[in-house]
């Protein structure tokens, strides 16, 4: 430890004395420490504890203190996060590498022992769950039973590395959602890491890892690439950020809730353009909102496209820390620490220095929903009625699942002829027992209380109950074709519930607790019933969710379902009751009383007072303390499950869920040159806004899909196949699920959805996968091109692992989203920008060419500009594309193909 700035001292707190490193002492002879964001105070203690000459120099300390708000961010610095918080769809994998990386060191000369996470680990598996049986008290039962069922491989292994690993946790299945239970349980705000105290840092395996931000810790979403390097001790390369202030004035009217907020911030940042940038929360408004308030407007960070969306600590941070459980030492230090460091908010205390701003009074934020398949879409309650027709039609005239704007491959384009009024009228009868009914277009087959967004909010949890109540008194319930669920985001959910006499009410209308995991926000939707799904079909139906969940993009929730609108719990109940979107809720009836006298929301929807009531006299901090007491221990079914011994995992031959991976097969303890590619094909062209979830789906496994009758040929029947996300510890599986999304659209077949291509050679039409095997056995390289904003939604490490196993050596994109561009580089492939103005498109290419692309071996450095060169039928077209590897770091890992690679080699030098 360097520490060239003489800033290292000590803090006592009560009877303990803490060593830490002391912005006040830095700030004394530099006094642009406080006016930085305190987002980056975080950062800059940060570099100061772990300034070492090396990885962090004196330079990078200056480079912070000489921060311009204004400037294009060109400074690298390397961020040592605290800790670790993973999920099991992304966390899997995770360990599967770790278990792979153990052999691969020992086959290299090395001790398999050193492969343990440096930094501290918690998993918690909560994407897991689906919703097979709703609308009954048995069904927290019995989808607990099928997911054991499903998962049981997978589950085996994650207590295997629990016991292998050293500083590795695992909250087990139907606890909570790992945002939820790192707000209520693992943060600690301030971190002790033996006798030093320190911010509490985290990088996460899932975007909305932002959620902590709310409570003051910096914290973001990574690929797992990323996090099992940090895992391993590596540092977080990034350039320092520009910072966005957003300040908030007054407090949200009655009848606004948390969830309209963090929809219309998520639409005033989208708007303003914030990607890759951290955005700083300040401004008199913070006083009047709580701490779930915030960890809502946080968790949402990854959909209005920042970094991290920061809310300073203050009083409240405190009151909520106190209010959860956190023993009383926890909160002293917190408070001392964060005090002394100059952390924490105070009354009048100066703004500071922004690269830019932005405002809203929250008494102009009103009921809002977004959809129908981005949540930066917000639609005003009032409004909804006309921005469904609107969608509807422009659905109808493009065409199945080509909307405006979609996601798969860019915009629709415009249509031949209006949609006929009997096309806009379509029903379709479902017929279930002796029940009998017609549903249209716009009906709500899903309405889904979910996700951490909302379900860490007592507010809206409450609301939600009280608006259920006064249903159930007016003789209303959820409309019969309506697939309802509750999934609180964590136990104490439900007691609290339990204790303001809502959960029976909520009951009533069919919202029974479903699970304790992430369901419907992440595609675990389950299947529709079968009576209704078949009157989608037939009747080739748009029909909608309402969710309170954050992500809404065409196919994820459900693949009979084309619209999605995020809503609050209470509107979710609302629309459950009217069972289609297809009305304006602020005039027409929700329903109709047993008298048949109409009953509008207005009648339902409760009062803040109410709310704010039961919140007070039903929401106590002995939940939060016996609900976390035994978090690590997990039920009987966890506690019987069969787990092997041993430092290195006994790999199960015929395992379809756990599989060692090739990452590290004959790995050479040196890399080779790096090569120029040449001769390369296209897999696939691609337009804009293509997330990870068309790149790799973490839903259900079609099945005539090539993971399918992989999956058969190993004796899984269909009834097994559960979802790619489960299966993410096997390659087999993944590998051949890579650009398999029902959505996708890859322009090389055009009019047609899915994974499919072109053999470019032979001209023939197969799958993606089949189409890079043959490529593979020919050695011919692949391409991908792309649209704007590739990779967007959740940081899915199998998006760029998957990519790679298909023998893609680079993506040419028009811009890429911050962590699938990172995860492509940490998996050894090339990620290229077109030049401003150009694209694809522009630049006439089809496809059907063959790419050279050439500056790699002769000196390739970050953000060096490269030669294409792409050779057709109708002559050889040249342009220059940008390298998107940003850092030396960066650069790094390329030339070992993988950040995986490169530590490994580290470490076996070590």
């Amino acid at each position: 430890m360097t520490d060239s700035f003489g800033t290292k001292s000590q803090l006592k707190v009560g009877s303990a004395t803490y060593d830490y490193f002391s912005l006040s002492k830095l700030a004394k002879a530099n006094a642009a420490v406080n006016r930085l964001p305190l987002s980056l105070k975080v950062l800059l203690e940060n570099l100061l504890r772990h300034e070492d000459g090396r990885v962090v120099k004196r330079e990078h300390i200056e480079k912070m203190l000489a921060w311009d708000p204004k400037a294009t961010p060109e400074t690298e610095i390397s961020f040592h996060p605290a800790r670790v918080l993973l999920q099991d769809f992304t966390g899997v994998p995770a360990v599967v590498d770790l278990a792979a990386m153990r052999e691969a060191l020992a086959a290299m000369g090395g001790d398999a022992a050193k492969i343990n996470p440096r930094n501290p680990a918690d998993l918690v598996i909560d994407h897991s769950v689906q919703v097979d049986t709703f609308a009954t008290t048995a069904a927290y039962k019995e989808n607990a039973e099928l997911e054991f069922d499903r998962n049981r491989e997978r589950y085996a292994f994650l207590r295997w590395g629990q016991s292998a690993f050293k500083g590795f946790r695992v909250v087990p299945p139907d606890i909570g959602i790992c945002h939820q239970v790192n707000l209520e349980y693992l943060a600690q705000v301030t971190f002790r890491n033996g006798n030093v105290a320190c911010p509490d840092t985290l990088v996460g395996t899932d975007s909305h890892t932002t959620m902590i931000n709310g409570i003051g810790v910096v914290g973001w979403g990574v690929g797992g690439i990323e996090a099992e390097a940090a895992l391993l001790g590596q540092p977080i390369t990034m350039l320092i950020p520009q910072v966005v202030g957003f300040k908030l004035t007054g407090q949200l009217p009655a009848g606004a809730t948390a969830t309209d907020l963090v929809l219309t911030v998520t639409q005033m940042l989208r708007k303003k353009g914030v990607v890759g940038k951290f955005v700083e929360f300040y401004g008199n408004g913070l006083k009047s909102l709580s701490l779930p308030d915030r960890a809502t407007i946080a968790n949402m960070a990854p959909e209005y496209g920042a970094t991290i969306g920061f809310f300073p600590v203050d009083e409240e941070s405190l009151a909520y820390l106190r209010f959860t459980g956190r023993p009383d030492e926890v909160v002293a230090l917190t408070e001392a620490y964060c005090k002394e460091q100059g952390l924490f908010l105070t009354a009048g205390a100066p703004e500071p220095m922004f690269s830019d701003t932005l405002e809203l009074d929250l008494s102009t934020v009103v009921p809002s929903l977004a959809g129908p398949k981005r949540p930066q879409d917000r639609v005003p309650l009032k409004e909804m009625k006309g921005a469904y027709d609107k969608s509807l039609v422009e659905m109808l005239a493009a065409g199945k699942s080509k909307g405006e704007d979609d996601e798969g491959g860019g915009k629709a384009k415009a249509p031949a002829a209006p949609v006929a009024p009997e096309r806009l009228a379509q029903t379709s009868t479902v017929t279930a027992g002796n029940q009998s009914y017609k549903v249209g277009h716009g009906a709500v087959v899903i309405a889904a209380i979910t996700s951490c967004t909302n379900t860490s909010n007592p507010a809206v949890l409450i609301g939600a109950g009280i608006l259920a109540k006064k249903a159930v008194e007016h003789g209303l319930t959820a409309k019969p074709w309506v697939k309802t669920s509750l999934a609180p985001g964590s136990r104490v959910v439900t007691e609290y519930l339990k204790e303001a006499g809502l959960l029976p009410y909520l009951e009533g209308v069919g919202f029974h607790v479903v699970g304790y995991g992430c369901t419907t926000c992440i595609g675990n939707s389950g299947p529709l019933p079968d009576p209704v799904a078949n009157a989608v079909t037939e009747g080739d139906l748009v029909v909608a969710a309402v969710l309170s969940g954050n992500r809404n993009f065409e196919g994820r929730i459900n693949p009979h379902v084309r619209m999605n609108y995020l809503a609050s719990p209470p509107l979710v109940v609302a629309y459950a009751l009217a069972g289609d979107v297809n009305r304006n809720l602020d005039t027409d009836p929700v329903g109709h009383d047993r008298n048949g006298k109409p009953v509008f929301l207005k009648d339902l929807w409760p009062t803040n007072e109410e709310i704010k009531e039961l919140i007070r006299t039903s929401v106590k901090p002995e939940q939060f303390r016996r609900q976390y007491a035994h978090a690590m221990e997990g039920d009987t079914l966890w506690q019987q499950l069969q787990v092997s011994k041993g430092n290195t995992f006994q790999w199960e031959p015929k395992s379809t869920y756990v599989r060692k991976p090739p990452f590290f097969e004959n790995l050479p303890k040196e890399p080779g040159p790096t090569k120029d590619i040449t001769g390369a094909r296209v897999l696939a062209v691609l337009g804009d806004s293509v997330t990870t979830d068309h790149i790799s789906p973490a839903g259900n496994i079609a099945k005539n899909s090539p993971a399918a009758k992989y999956l058969m040929a190993e004796g899984v029947e269909p009834k097994d196949f559960n979802s790619y996300g489960a299966r993410r510890g096997n390659h087999e599986v993944m590998v051949r699920g890579t650009f398999a999304n029902i959505r996708l659209k890859n322009l090389l077949v055009p009019g047609v959805e899915g994974g499919v291509t072109v053999h470019i050679p032979t001209r023939e039409r197969m799958t993606i996968y089949d189409a890079s095997m043959k490529y593979q056995q020919e050695g011919t390289p692949l391409v991908v091109l792309a649209g704007a904003e590739y990779g967007t939604g959740s940081s899915r490490d199998w998006a760029a692992k998957g990519t790679q196993l298909l023998g893609v050596k680079a993506v040419i994109a028009k811009s890429f989203e911050r962590i699938h561009r990172s995860n492509l580089v940490g998996m050894g492939v090339l990620p290229l920008q077109f030049e401003a103005g150009q694209d694809a498109q522009s630049l006439g290419l089809t496809g059907h060419e063959k790419f050279t692309i050439t500056g790699i071996a002769d000196g390739l450095a970050p953000q060096k500009m490269l030669t294409v060169k792409a050779e057709g039928e109708n002559g050889t077209k040249e342009f220059k594309a940008l390298c998107r590897i940003d850092t030396p770091n960066e650069l790094d890992y390329y030339r070992h193909g993988g950040i995986l690679q490169f530590v490994l080699r580290q470490l076996a030098k070590a």
